[in-house]
């Protein structure tokens, strides 16, 4: 089969394999602790480990598109880092 009309880079490559990883961990939290305590933060409903996952990258894809519109020619270095800013807080406080 031939992808080569799919753009598939490293780096592609690599940021799916990260969301497997970061699934995979996830079910692995789970089954170690099932439940995961589900709590209400600071946008006022119950929210578990898996919504908390979900509105992370949700936010950092913006957070990279945001990224890509504002400084064109710009590393994705520094969105990347403000993405892990941005899960740890929502983790904290969501």
């Amino acid at each position: 089969m031939n992808f080569t009309w799919m753009a598939w880079t490293w780096p592609t490559a690599a940021f799916f394999l990260a969301i497997l990883g970061l699934l995979v961990m996830m079910s692995v939290w789970e089954a170690a602790s099932p439940g995961g305590h589900p709590r209400h933060g600071i946008l006022r409903f119950e929210t578990t480990r898996g919504d908390r996952l979900f509105v992370s990258l949700l936010g950092s894809a913006f957070l990279c598109l945001g990224s890509l519109f504002f400084f064109e020619d710009a590393s994705l270095w520094p969105a990347l880092a403000l993405c892990l800013v941005y899960a740890g807080l929502v983790f904290r406080f969501v």
